[in-house]
């Protein structure tokens, strides 16, 4: 017979301390850290913890004895469930103060290079309704609260709409408002719950993988243009029909839509990037709009999900470059070739290098849109791409920009970036902590000459950061 568990203990009357990773809060008991969500500063708990380790412990916050000064009440009532918007319970103002100090430490403690003064964080104007992207999921199994559960309540139907719940990856909260995107998020996806529940149609079944309903994703752009991809689960004629009358359900209510496209993806994931796209009505992209050039966005394409924050971000790095119109630019992990448009006027070629074929299409695309012809595009993995050889037919760079997935660069990337010995160096980064740990690589032979901070997603944890890097002369 094994050995009974220790019951997990319950601290209470505990005060929050700090701001901790991955958007949760900390406090100290006998010299253990305990990670609480949903929690600021300052606030008096008691905690229940739900796991243990040896030197930590993840726990609950279940009972407020007194709510901290330094606190906001949250404005979505999912707040504390779905897992997105952790920092509403924080002002804003303390957002961008605790984004800056992650960035700091985060350099200093990992990095453990010589660093300038970093410059306060650029805030977001819209702290609301600031994405231009949003996902939906369906499924036949609605995610119960706590009190719901406790309530004893039976629901006759357990079809929901909404995001996946972390930690349950078949069940999804269904989600009647959203304030990450303007008011059509909530319009569009009500309108179809409602529709689809009233019609009988069926919502997705993870395990079984069936059901019709599988996703939706809607994306908007500056130039008022609306997109609704809506991915099915295919498998007989009657629910091909079910398909089709749902998007004339959707056209007919939603004449702002601009691309109503679908997919029919019978596979055991949500990923469409190898799946053909329909259009039922409309074009099969959107357009955004920066500084006077014009990007196609197709429902495969990476962009940046707030727009405004977007063009403040590659201003700074535009700016980092420091570019004369004489500069061979290399733009490392372009995406869609975004940044690499948007400095090409300033300089004298820009050669983008990006894994994504598709994205690489895209970018050559948005290209030939803003009459660029000192661009070059190259689709493969960085690391296999970008080596001696590849320097040597194409030319040295003056300016590398690179702008990695949180993962940071290869190490194979780094040395191939120190042979190629651009003057300088602008690291744009969605993780500071792979970040300084790449900073410190280069700094064999580059020196932090500018620190930047950028708030892309208010009310969350994360936080851009660019650095500019040059050649060490000593």
């Amino acid at each position: 017979m094994g050995r009974k568990k220790k019951p997990l203990p319950l601290l209470e009357k505990i005060t929050i301390t700090d701001v901790a990773a991955e958007g949760k809060a900390i406090a100290k008991v006998d010299g253990l850290a305990v990670f609480v969500p949903y929690v600021v500063p300052g606030d008096i708990v008691d905690l229940q913890v739900r796991r243990k380790k040896h030197n930590y412990a993840e726990a609950e916050a279940i009972r407020v004895h007194k709510y901290s000064d330094v606190r906001s009440v949250p404005f979505c009532k999912h707040f504390g469930v779905c897992g997105g918007c952790k920092w509403q319970c924080l002002p804003y103002e303390e957002q961008l103060r605790y984004k800056q100090k992650q960035v700091e430490d985060s350099l200093v403690r990992i990095g453990k290079i010589d660093l300038p003064p970093v410059s306060p964080i650029i805030g977001s104007r819209k702290v609301r309704e600031y994405r231009n992207k949003l996902e939906f999921g369906f499924s036949n199994k609605k995610w119960l609260t706590t009190e719901q559960v406790a309530s004893g309540e039976v629901f006759d139907c357990m079809d929901a709409v909404g995001f996946h719940i972390p930690g349950a990856f078949d069940k999804i909260l269904d989600i009647t408002e959203c304030h990450l995107m303007n008011a059509i998020n909530n319009r569009l996806r009500n309108s179809i719950r409602s529709y689809a529940l009233e019609h009988g149609l069926a919502f997705f079944d993870l395990r079984k993988q069936e059901g019709l309903l599988r996703n939706i994703m809607i994306r908007n752009s500056v130039t008022d243009e609306l997109m609704l991809l809506v991915q099915f689960c295919i498998r007989s004629q009657n629910e091909q029909q079910q398909a089709m009358d749902l998007l004339a359900f959707i056209h007919d209510s939603f004449p702002e839509i601009t691309s109503l496209l679908y997919v029919n993806n019978t596979k055991c994931n949500d990923t469409f990037g190898d799946l053909e796209i329909k259009t039922f009505s409309g074009a099969d992209f959107i357009y955004e709009e920066m500084e006077g050039l014009r990007f196609k966005v197709g429902p495969k394409s990476f962009y940046q999900t707030n727009t405004e924050q977007a063009y403040e971000l590659y201003k700074v790095a535009r700016d980092f470059a420091g570019l004369t119109g004489k500069e061979l630019v290399y733009d490392l992990y372009t995406g869609t070739g975004t940044i690499a448009n948007f400095v090409a006027r300033q300089a004298r070629q820009v050669i983008g290098i990006e894994y994504v074929p598709e994205a690489i299409e895209d970018a050559k695309e948005n290209a030939c849109l803003n009459g660029l012809d000192n661009t070059q595009f190259f689709a493969g993995d960085m690391k296999d791409i970008l080596n001696k050889d590849f320097i040597a037919r194409y030319g040295r760079p003056d300016v590398i920009i690179t702008d990695p997935p949180r993962a940071g660069m290869h190490s194979d990337v780094i040395e191939t970036l120190l042979f190629a010995a651009p003057r300088r160096i602008v690291y744009v980064s969605c993780n500071p902590a792979t970040q300084a740990r790449d900073l410190s690589l280069l700094d064999q032979q580059y020196r932090v000459i500018a620190v930047q901070p950028v708030d892309m997603f208010p009310q969350t944890h994360h936080v851009e950061n660019v650095v500019l890097m040059e050649q060490r002369n000593d």
